[in-house]
């Protein structure tokens, strides 16, 4: 797709992704980290990767295996 534009053109683009990121609300690592740990805190229970689906009700379970003699 670059190739097929022009410098200008490309210079264009860039310049308009620039005000779209600065136009982006930012906040600090500080409250958005203590945000997040709070949320997987509170979700941990549900989250089936920290506590799996017991194997009698894994529909994803393997049903039998193969066996090459």
């Amino acid at each position: 797709m670059a190739m097929d534009m022009t410098e200008k053109e490309i210079l264009k683009m860039q310049i308009d992704q620039l005000k779209k990121e600065t136009k982006t609300e930012r906040q600090l690592v500080s409250k958005t980290a203590k945000e997040i740990k709070e949320y997987i805190e509170a979700n941990a229970a549900e989250d089936p990767l920290l506590k799996p689906i017991p194997e009698d009700k894994n529909p994803f379970k393997e049903k039998g295996g193969c066996i090459i003699s």
